[in-house]
């Protein structure tokens, strides 16, 4: 190792309700659910994540966008994006944006085959989409390295 990746990755799955989040461990190599935070206001939703990326030693947030046919920010997009601009406003953060096509699809096919009861199943998949999103960055910049 290098010692060029030394920081932890937020990655951010915004929703009009929930906001989950994901985190790499220090080699930047893999992804994991770290925890759904409950929408409140964009800066109360910048604030939050910006003191979980400092808490965990992050210095890179990924905020997931998604695209209309166009190549367009689609309206989610287009509010993910202004939290991304919220989040660089009030920190030091880099701030990248992923676009997160089918995550949450992803994420749900992965609780049905974990073999995960079917209480357990009804929970939202924000954190996890976030981290199906953060291995998705991690992986496609590792293969750019």
């Amino acid at each position: 190792m290098d010692g060029s990746h030394t920081r932890k990755v937020i990655a951010v799955d915004w929703g009009a309700k929930r906001i989950g989040l994901a985190i790499s461990d220090s080699t930047q190599t893999l992804a994991r659910p770290l925890t759904i935070i409950e929408h409140k206001s964009r800066k109360e939703n910048a604030k939050r994540i910006i003191e979980i990326a400092n808490e965990m030693g992050a210095d890179i947030v990924i905020i997931g966008v998604t695209y209309s046919d166009g190549n367009e920010l689609s309206p989610s997009g287009r509010s993910a994006f202004r939290l991304a601009k919220e989040v660089e406003a009030y920190s030091n953060l880099r701030i990248f944006l992923w676009d997160e096509e089918f995550t949450t699809v992803e994420a749900k096919t992965a609780h049905i085959l974990s073999g995960k009861s079917r209480e357990k199943k009804r929970k939202h998949y924000d954190d996890t989409a976030a981290a199906v999103l953060l291995q998705d960055y991690l992986d496609r910049n590792k293969n750019a390295s």
